[in-house]
Order: structure tokens, then sequence, then C-alpha cells
């Protein structure tokens, strides 16, 4: 094998696959990167065994072959060499030269026949989208995806295609998001959970353009193929959360309030909240409702802090505590400069919701405050 490439894409492809690398394993062939010639193509493949990447570029192939290489080893010293052509050649002792200017470096390799065949998919149901969309769907979800592995299924997020709408759903049992767009396309209804880690990666792959990724859902697998990428992953099994009856349908108290200003107010209260001398403790922010104005406010050994913001409010006064953590994610991730957050009563959850499109829902469940 002899290639030559420049080493913008051959850190693109790196980059991308080496999330599927395996970090813990008895077996050294899965922390390797699997490296295949294919007439004026390469394709850099990884597979820890439960999610598995390949990335396909254009370089300038001499000759033909593969091998596998040491993830970790192979990726530092493509990093640091110079921005300019790169040499690869696996010599007649299959070690791998990589030459590049000055630098000269020699690997060790191993068997490409020992490298496990990612799964052969039979797709089932998919749909399309353009990456951005997706992108912005994922950022806006993957948040409140659980890290309890206690409950395994709530690691991953619900992607739900019903009446041509995909609606991805993540919970952790103290807050649920949800976001919603419709397809272009005619689709079947189906429903997966995919794992949150695949979905984190899935996002760093991901372009800000319009061109198209397919989703593909089958038994216990999901493809992800783009342009010159396939991520491959497993399924979470379980049943997931029947989400729609546990968000609420009515309100008793209602505001619409400027997103950015409500932000920056728990941003602010947080500093006293998350105080450092009390790590062990995690106190609530109290918001208080009243007629034209939210008043939130903390109070803990390290000090108090209270802000007030106008904003249109209907229904009933009302005081409920919340983690301002949650409240937070949530902001961070809406773009629009208005919100409506919608209240039951002091022990039922708050929903944050879009004003315009109904495309995006955030639930927060309350915590009880202490008497006073």
């Amino acid at each position: 094998m002899k290639i030559v490439c420049y080493k913008d894409k051959m850190i693109k492809a790196i980059n991308s696959v080496v999330k599927a690398v395996a970090t813990k394993t008895t077996k050294p062939i899965l922390e390797g990167i699997l490296i295949q010639t294919n007439d004026n193509e390469i394709k850099l493949t990884s597979y820890d065994l439960e999610l598995g990447i390949e990335y396909v570029i254009e370089c300038d192939v001499k000759e033909q072959g593969s091998t596998v290489v040491n993830a970790i080893m192979f990726s530092e010293i493509i990093r640091k060499l110079p921005d300019t052509e790169i040499y690869i050649t696996l010599n007649d002792k299959n070690l791998l030269e990589i030459e590049c200017e000055g630098s000269h470096y020699k690997l060790a390799t191993m068997n490409p026949e020992e490298f496990p065949e990612l799964p052969k998919i039979e797709i089932e149901n998919s749909i399309t989208l353009d990456q951005t969309t997706l992108k912005n769907m994922i950022r806006e979800t993957i948040f409140a995806v659980s890290t309890e592995e206690s409950r395994p299924i709530f690691t991953g997020c619900l992607f739900e295609t019903e009446n041509n709408k995909l609606n991805l759903v993540a919970i952790d049992g103290f807050r649920l998001a949800l976001r919603s767009i419709y397809l272009n396309q005619k689709t079947n209804d189906f429903k997966a959970v995919i794992p949150g880690k695949t979905l984190n990666e899935v996002n760093k792959i991901l372009l800000d353009s319009f061109e198209p990724i397919k989703i593909g859902i089958a038994k216990n697998q999901a493809l992800f193929e783009m342009d010159n990428c396939k991520v491959v992953t497993r399924l979470l099994d379980g049943e997931f959360l029947n989400y729609k009856n546990v968000i609420p349908n009515n309100w008793e108290t209602k505001i619409k309030v400027n997103k950015n200003n409500l932000q920056n107010c728990f941003e602010r209260i947080s500093l006293i909240s998350s105080s450092s001398l009390e790590k062990e403790k995690k106190y609530p922010v109290k918001l208080e409702v009243d007629i034209g104005k939210v008043t939130i406010s903390c109070t803990n050994q390290t000090g108090d802090a209270k802000e007030e913001i106008f904003t249109e409010t209907e229904g009933k006064n009302l005081e409920a505590g919340f983690n301002p953590k949650y409240f937070l994610d949530s902001l961070k991730v809406i773009d629009d400069e208005e919100v409506n957050i919608e209240f039951g009563s002091s022990i039922s959850p708050c929903l944050i919701k879009s004003i315009e499109n109904n495309d995006y829902v955030y639930m927060i469940l309350p915590i009880r405050l202490r008497e006073e």
C-alpha cells in the first residue's frame, strides 16, 4: 500500500472515525483504525462493537492495500505533521511508514483480516433530511439524555415518526426535551432509541449545510449515511416512556417572557445557587409569578440573590422551586426571542414552549422548597 494525501483531508477523516475506537478492550485490533484503498480513495474504519464509523477521502493511491494501525499513535503523529502532503507506505515488513517533509515515522501494524466487519444492516424504515436540521435537533435535545446506566433506555434519544412528523425525545427523570419537524417525504411510522453517545459523535461529524443525511432503521441497528461517511450503531432495547402521557395539557399559570432576559437572570442566580462553599448541597431557585412580573430568588449560607423580570402573565399567582441548571440547559438551545412558560401548581411540571411553531417543548419537574 502506498498513498499520498494532504494532511487536512486525513485529519478530517481521523477526527471522525476516532470516536468509535475502543478505549477499554482486551482486543488490540479494536484500538486500531482500518485503512483500505479503493482506486483513488482510501476508507478509514473504526468499530468498538457498538458504534462503527467509516470515512472515505480522495487521495493519490500509488499501490492498493490495507492495514490496521493503532488509532492514538497514528492520529497524534498525523496531527503534529506540517500542513502539506503526507506519504504513507506499508513496507514489506508490515511497518507503516509516514513521511512528511523532514519527518519519518514507522509504526507497527495489525492484520486487517482480523478487524471485525461492520454489521450489514437490512433497513426497514428510513428518512432523509438536511444535515443542519438534524444537527440542530440533536443539539436541542441531547442535553436531557440520562447519564444513569441504571436506566439504559433513557441514555438514548427516541426517534419517532408519525404522520410524516419526526420527533426527537430525551428524558432523564427530571426533565424532558421534545423537538419536532415535518418531513418533506412520506414515511412509515416507526420508533427507535439511539444511544446518546452515538448522537454526540454524529453531531460532531454533521456539517452546517443543506447536504442530505439518510437515517436507516433496522431491527436492532441504525445507519447514518452522509456523502463520504457512514455511522452504524446498535439501538437500545426496552420500552421508552410514553412521553405524551406525562406532558400536561392544561395550565393554571402562564407567562410570555423574553428568552435572553430570563436566561441572563438564571445565569446570575446560579452563582448563588451553585455555591462552591457547599458543593454537596443543591439549592433550588424560587420562582414567583405575580401580575405582570416574575421574581427569581435564591438564599443559602453563601448569600442571597433576587431578580425581577416584567412579563405578560395569565392565570393564578404561583410560587415554585426549580433546579436552575435545567432551565438554563433548555433556554440555551432555544433561538426564539420570546417563549411561553406554563405552570400547573407548585408541585407540577412546568413547560417551556415555542410561541409560533409548536416545534419544541421542554418539561422541567419542580423541587419542593424548604419551609422558611
